[in-house]
């Protein structure tokens, strides 16, 4: 029973979430004469259609948080790979956006690649205490990583954003993934202090837990600012797939550093992890690169092109021309002589 339920809340978690992105996108589109996200305006915030993409959002995470309390991970996670499809098929329907064959196999190799590195990632450190997540985020590693994070968000932000935000997805959306993969430390250490206020610990007078509310609410603000700004400039099948694959990777270094979880790798999940990596960067080469071109039957093979004559007859048909082998040596009026003689 419980595995059911798990299993039913990441489905449900992955139906909402890949639905919110087409709700905040079809709000968005209305911004008519207004300013648009893209250029810093946030007149969306009186759209009540954006406004339920955010609340199926969040319905979706919160899925998707309960789904861990059911399952195991390696099930919840992958599973969460299923809102590009849901909102690549939601795209189609309500958006009106064509994904090209190259687009639909970049989506399922950065799936599968996503599948892949999570199945064989370690398992995280246990922390089962706010005193022992505050010696993690002690850690120099740990605070390197986000030192590196938050410059890099903040290089992205103000010499990247004014330059190429507006022709490179890559910019609002490594965004969104970096601050997101701090994001996901704070729910982890929120979710610890939840356990221990539920078990009757006085965690209201720890201080830790108000810095990694406050920490949620800044980060979750910057990513719902710049990704609304890639979705509005980018088409949604597009920005789609590509914040998966960062957030997912950005998400998995985090926790590598701040829960030490690659301490104690095998070699088929070194191997497995380095695999599901390369599948993930050939899936966004073939989504990013050839996501203009058009793909018509022409294209294809003259044998599998429907309506199309075979380029040679069968060898079976009885009216097949003999091949030069078979071909008389004679001249053809010795054959006609020849012929002649025959009738007489």
């Amino acid at each position: 029973a419980g595995f059911g339920a798990g299993l039913g809340l990441a489905l449900a978690s992955s139906a909402f979430i890949g639905g919110s992105f087409v709700l905040k996108k079809k709000g968005l589109l209305r911004l008519c004469g207004r300013a648009r996200a893209g250029q810093g305006g946030h007149a969306y915030l009186r759209e009540w259609l954006w406004w339920a993409g955010l609340l199926c959002m969040g319905v979706g995470e919160a899925a998707n948080f309960a789904a861990y309390a059911f399952a195991p991970a390696t099930l919840v996670t992958p599973l969460g790979a299923l809102s590009v499809l849901v909102s690549a098929v939601l795209s189609s329907i309500f958006l009106n956006e064509q994904l090209n064959v190259h687009g639909k196999i970049g989506c399922i190799l950065s799936i599968l690649g996503s599948t892949v590195m999570v199945i064989h990632a370690p398992q995280e450190e246990e922390v089962s205490s706010l005193e022992s997540m505050a010696e993690k985020l002690k850690d120099p590693g740990f605070i390197v990583f986000a030192v590196c994070v938050l410059v890099s968000s903040l290089l992205l932000i103000f010499v990247a954003g004014p330059r190429y935000g507006q022709s490179n997805v890559l910019v609002y959306v490594l965004v969104c993934s970096a601050i997101g993969s701090l994001s996901v430390s704070c729910v982890k250490g929120l979710g610890i202090a939840l356990k221990e206020l539920f078990s009757g610990k006085p965690v209201l007078k720890e201080p830790l837990g108000w810095v990694l509310l406050v920490c949620l609410a800044i980060c979750i603000s910057i990513q719902i600012n710049y990704l609304n700004k890639a979705l509005d400039i980018f088409s949604t099948s597009v920005v789609t797939p590509i914040y998966y694959v960062l957030f997912t990777t950005a998400v998995m270094m985090c926790s590598a550093i701040l829960f030490k979880e690659w301490q104690h790798m095998v070699l088929d999940n070194i191997i497995g992890s380095i695999s599901g990596f390369l599948t993930i960067v050939s899936g966004i080469f073939l989504l990013h690169a050839f996501r203009d071109m058009p793909f018509t039957p022409s294209l294809l093979p003259l044998f599998l092109q429907p309506g199309r004559a075979q380029p040679h007859p069968p060898w079976s048909s009885a009216d097949r021309h003999q091949s030069c082998q078979h071909q008389p040596l004679l001249p053809s009026e010795d054959k006609g002589s020849q012929s002649e003689e025959e009738e007489e």
